[in-house]
């Protein structure tokens, strides 16, 4: 069995994140930092309250819903911007049934020392990609963009989240580390920060190859 981190650092040049000491070992004894966080920085995990698609918030997803069996497509390769459709799945698209999560492997992770690159030029999920899931009862969609849809185009964006939160799918996006997973199916989880009444949260990110599945 082996366990895969699928999740980004958070450091300072992060969009989203900042933070600075609070306490030092040398002068108060330990060491602590105060942490300024987007709640959609980094590896995260989105609500159906982020896009009122619902009024479930992150803490209110149960733990339960945030792990279990993922179907793994590969889409290395894949051109800037191509929106992702039914078709790019393949044998996915048989053979997925409700409650499977699907992760979309397109290494676009490799673009997030280039910020511009990375949040405007990405490969989103078509709402025809969308709407299937949400008929096929997929639980859990995990991407590797800091969003399943394009960021500059608000109705696109909106109608991609609304589509997938609106059918309960969890959306985890920001992912990195994919080109680590060879098998088609996998383990994943994904743990959100419980925050009170939250739109979304970091959340760190993994999944288990040599499982029973």
């Amino acid at each position: 069995m082996k366990i895969f981190d699928l999740t980004l650092r958070l450091e300072k040049g992060l969009r989203g994140v900042d933070y600075e000491s609070k306490y030092t070992l040398q002068r108060d004894g330990w060491n602590a930092r105060t942490l300024h966080l987007y709640s959609h920085c980094g590896t995260h995990m989105d609500a159906p309250f982020h896009f009122g698609a619902g009024s479930q918030t992150i803490d209110q997803i149960p733990i339960a819903d945030c792990f279990g069996p993922a179907w793994v497509v590969p889409l290395d390769g894949l051109a800037d911007r191509t929106p992702i459709t039914v078709d790019h799945l393949g044998p996915v698209a048989e053979n997925a049934i409700p409650g499977d999560a699907i992760l979309l492997r397109t290494l676009w992770s490799r673009h997030v020392g280039d910020p511009d690159h990375y949040r405007d030029h990405f490969p989103p999920i078509s709402p025809e990609l969308g709407r299937w899931m949400a008929d096929r009862q997929i639980r859990m969609v995990g991407v590797e963009p800091p969003s399943v849809g394009d960021v500059n185009d608000l109705p696109a964006v909106t109608e991609i989240h609304q589509i997938l939160l609106g059918a309960g799918i969890i959306i985890v996006e920001g992912l990195t580390g994919m080109e680590q997973l060879s098998d088609p199916k996998c383990l994943f989880g994904a743990m959100p920060l419980k925050v009170a009444d939250g739109d979304g949260a970091p959340c760190r990110a993994f999944a288990i190859e040599g499982a029973s599945l």
